[in-house]
């Protein structure tokens, strides 16, 4: 099924479910359609009507979810007027197997992630706002569906995990309920549910590849400290197995080391969760200098990233209702990268307005330092984003967030004036 076509039967469900609310239908349709917004429930057609649970009891866990996105550029920019793209979709299908139920493989599993997306024109960010960062990190241009992700993993012991497969590098492990390995962050990781602008997802001083074959090794040894390491293909197109650019042509494998610490501080209401992440990475392809010309290879990189729960509401252990802040920093080679330094920093309310416990408020403020090489063709000195959204539940299974971007400089471009980008994001589990 194409995804335009997948988009349309999403809207009109939408627009059944509010006719089942607002009609003047019978009593029982009226209390399926309460049923069908309840907090309780998680997934729209209850884990598939129930066969999702009888695939779970054998070791195979389905997952589909729907992101909906529609974004304006309202003022400044490259142009108000360039229309083109201002909605955007995509869908994720979920596959993990649990190897040790279906084959009795002790600690092993394995993952699948099918993605789609639409429409042809990805976004905002090229046509009106000129962002260098972008407004829209979900958005990807038209995709019917690819393969982006397929490992295997097996744990050693209690302490050593191996990852092997077709990797997002991005996606990684998780410490103490915090994602890590590889730029993990509690509170700004997620461009689904979480910030939308890429500057306030992953750090851009870090030259991830794209998702291709990897090779990672997890090691917590307690519960506070982890260590990781990772190899990947630095050639890797994500609509690609992976096999060619992985063993054929040149041999680029990008490296990264990641170290942390995730501490639970704890408080009368409860242990304050928080994550303290350290990495370095490296790059061997070819980089062209700005001031040169010349090539050079075995480009290094370090970044940062820091989040930490503040307040805590209620004692309840699963309860994440409170005030968190977050904050990232990254340094890359100013003679081969476009962006030399960057920051960000941010903070999120979870249950701010009585009754809401799921909801979320947040903002953040993220800064991209451009390379102060000539040759480069940076006009601006840097390029600034601060975004706001807002995530409301309205049930289990449907969050609305209304977000507000602000994007000072965008792409270090003198031409493009100050652009502010108002959005409304949509998010669906199936």
């Amino acid at each position: 099924m194409k995804a335009k076509y997948l988009s349309g039967m999403v809207l009109v469900l939408v627009l059944v479910l509010v006719l089942m609310l607002t009609g003047n239908g019978q009593a029982e349709q009226q209390e399926e359609a309460k049923t069908l917004f309840s907090a309780e429930r998680e997934s729209l057609t209850e884990n598939f009507f129930g066969a999702g649970d009888k695939l779970e009891d054998g070791g195979i866990t389905v997952g589909l979810f729907a992101t909906q996105i529609y974004q304006q550029n309202v003022r400044g920019g490259l142009s108000t007027h360039r229309r083109t793209g201002r909605y955007t979709g995509s869908f994720d299908l979920e596959l993990t197997a649990d190897l040790e139920k279906l084959l009795g493989m002790e600690g092993a599993r394995t993952y699948l992630l099918a993605e789609g997306s639409w429409p042809e024109v990805a976004g905002i960010t090229e046509p009106a706002v000129g962002s260098y960062f972008g407004v829209n990190d979900d958005a990807t241009s038209t995709r019917v569906i690819d393969i982006t992700e397929f490992w295997f993993e097996q744990k050693f012991g209690s302490s050593w995990i191996v990852r092997v497969g077709k990797v997002d590098l991005t996606g990684g492990f998780e410490c103490g309920d915090c994602p890590v390995s590889f730029d993990g962050n509690l509170y700004a990781n997620d461009e689904t549910r979480q910030f939308l602008n890429s500057a306030l997802v992953n750090n851009p001083t870090v030259p991830f590849p794209d998702y291709g074959l990897a090779a990672l090794v997890y090691y917590n040894p307690v519960e506070w400290w982890y260590a990781s390491v990772g190899a990947a293909d630095g050639q890797a197109d994500v609509r690609e197995t992976g096999i060619n650019t992985t063993f054929h042509g040149e041999d680029y494998f990008f490296g990264i080391f990641e170290t942390g610490i995730v501490p639970q501080i704890p408080t009368a209401k409860g242990p304050l969760p928080g994550s303290y992440l350290f990495g370095v990475w490296y790059d061997p392809q070819d980089k062209e200098r700005f001031s040169s010309g010349s090539i050079r290879r075995d480009d290094t990189g370090f970044y940062a990233s820091f989040s930490q729960q503040i307040y805590r509401e209620n004692s309840e252990l699963t309860d994440r209702q409170g005030l968190g802040a977050f904050a990232r920093w990254g340094w890359a080679d100013s003679e081969v990268n476009e962006v030399n330094h960057f920051w960000s920093v941010g903070a999120q309310y979870q249950g701010l307005i009585p009754g809401r416990d799921d909801d979320v408020l947040a903002a953040g403020v993220a800064q991209g330092i451009f390379t102060d090489e000539n040759d480069a063709g940076f006009t601006k000195d840097a390029e600034t984003v601060t975004e706001l959204y807002y995530n409301a539940q309205l049930a289990g299974w449907v969050n609305l967030s209304p977000s507000v971007q602000y994007i000072s400089r965008p792409a270090g471009n003198s031409s493009a004036g100050d652009a502010i980008v108002l959005g409304m994001r949509m998010q669906m589990s199936f």
